[in-house]
């Protein structure tokens, strides 16, 4: 047995919590991948494209520096104790039940409506082929969230099986494009009538075609591109060696964001000019419809549709395992604590597909504008979970200055200035947000009313002992052996 690894951290065995290790370390390492590409990149760079031109890059670059930082404030967590319940449980133990609360419902709101943009990307993918063109968007939907749901309920096992493979097939197909497209950037081939080149960037307005103002309010939406890369941190509660295969995976993803995103965008402004891109349709389905190979533009929109799928099954992952821990800590509904024979939150699972369903009918009613009406709520969801982890991080090295705990194993570059720093970086963005009229305007402005509705909440919810969360240890030299898996 490894060390760091008690008999109930061995693969598929059961926990005390109710879940299986099943997770292992290929399969985490392409859950990290999944959460950091998403429709994100393949379906929404089109209209950020459109909108804000080649200043994307730039962007990309700036949110994913904070997003790293964020993702290695949640690593130090993770090392301090892996946990499914994620930064709904580090909030619990370092900030208390109100923030805890909070912190779940915020990924609640996050992920309810971030699968609504993905079974609409589902839909909008699928009428990429002709002979579906006529179909309704909401039946689409309707069997996007019919198989994901069944791959979830049957196990974590199948769930990270499918998950290697949807990220496996995103990785493949990024690094296709890079490597076509940097071959024609490299021998300037001409491509849809244009020679390719950094001059379709000056050629067309520069950076900054439409001004500063119009490249920050691209900020919300790239937040929202990152938006999965929380998802580690529910993942490693149920991985076999999560102090091993986690901060190897983190570290990752800080390369992975500057080649398939600043490195994607470069490369599709050299390319085509970005009046090219449109909202709706995928870049890289543009790219490769005007690249002429027969198939690629289908194939590609086969990539997407799978990115798509994959980002929905880990949202649905994801939250289900939040719902379980709040209702465990009394600030949900105590049927969302039940578990089915495969080890699964199922109860928690079936509310998630209810709110997702309403996605089906807004895919119905409104089928041209939910994408980006969802999109704006899932950014302020998104802000929400990763403001509490940076709390929770300075919370944790407060407590270790005071000698509750040890040294972390995994410390974020920098603290406790970086953490600030961050926080920092979010309130900017929600400021931003406020200046995209009208969906980012709506959305900080109804800020106040998502508060009144958690208040409400914490005020109604049945408040019970945390059944989930370990005593606290008051020695640290025992912390230090519980850590590493002593007695």
């Amino acid at each position: 047995m490894q060390d760091g690894m008690n008999a109930q951290d061995t693969p598929g065995a059961a926990h005390p919590d109710g879940y299986h290790k099943g997770l292992g370390r290929r399969q985490i390492q392409m859950i990290a991948i999944g959460g950091a590409i998403g429709t994100g990149l393949f379906l929404g760079a089109g209209a950020r494209l459109q909108s804000g031109g080649p200043s994307l890059a730039l962007v990309y670059l700036v949110c994913g520096f904070f997003a790293f930082l964020i993702l290695r404030a949640l690593g130090e967590l993770i090392m301090h104790r892996p946990t499914s319940g994620s930064f709904v449980d580090y909030a619990e133990e370092f900030l208390g039940e109100k923030t805890a609360f909070v912190a779940g419902w915020m990924a609640f709101l996050n992920w309810s409506m971030t699968g609504i943009a993905d079974i609409t990307a589902v839909a909008m993918y699928m009428h990429f082929w002709a002979p579906f063109g006529g179909v309704p968007q909401w039946v689409f939907a309707l069997i996007a969230l019919c198989i994901v749901t069944s791959m979830n309920l049957i196990g974590v096992k199948y769930f990270g099986e499918m998950e290697f493979w949807f990220s496996l097939i995103k990785i493949i197909a990024l690094v296709i494009f890079l490597i076509t497209g940097t071959v024609i950037l490299g021998t300037r081939m001409p491509l849809d009538g244009h020679t390719t080149g950094l001059h379709l960037i000056s050629d067309n307005g520069g950076m900054f075609p439409h001004g500063l103002l119009a490249a920050l309010a691209l900020t919300q939406g790239v937040v929202f591109a990152y938006s999965g890369i929380e998802l580690i941190g529910t993942a490693a509660g149920e991985c076999a060696d999560a102090k091993t295969v986690v901060p190897r995976a983190i570290n990752s993803v800080i390369w992975r964001i500057a080649l398939f995103y600043v490195g994607s965008v470069v490369l599709m402004v050299c390319l085509l000019p970005w009046t090219a891109y449109h909202a709706g349709v995928s870049p890289f389905v543009t790219f490769f419809q005007a690249l002429g190979v027969p198939y690629a533009d289908t194939a590609m929109n086969v990539v997407v549709l799978t990115a798509a799928l994959s980002s929905l099954n880990s949202g649905l992952y994801s939250t289900s395992r939040v719902l379980r821990a709040l209702a465990l800590g009394g600030s949900a509904p105590r049927v969302l604590t039940h578990m089915n024979k495969n080890a699964v939150p199922s109860a928690a699972i079936m509310l998630m597909v209810t709110i997702y369903l309403i996605g089906v009918v807004l895919n119905y009613i409104v089928p041209k504008e939910v994408f980006e009406i969802v999109l704006s709520f899932a950014a302020v969801g998104v802000i929400g979970q990763w403001a509490i982890i940076l709390l929770c991080q300075i919370a944790f090295r407060r407590a270790v200055g005071r000698g509750r705990y040890p040294s972390p194993a995994f410390p974020m570059p920098a603290a406790p200035v970086s953490a600030w720093a961050s926080l920092g970086f979010l309130i900017v963005v929600i400021v931003l947000m406020a200046w995209d009229y009208p969906a980012g305007t709506y959305t900080v402005a109804a800020i106040p009313l998502i508060g009144l509705i958690l208040v409400v909440g914490w005020y109604l919810a049945p408040k019970k002992p945390p059944m989930h969360m370990p005593e606290t240890v008051p020695s640290v030299e025992l912390t230090r052996r519980v850590l590493e898996g002593g007695d």
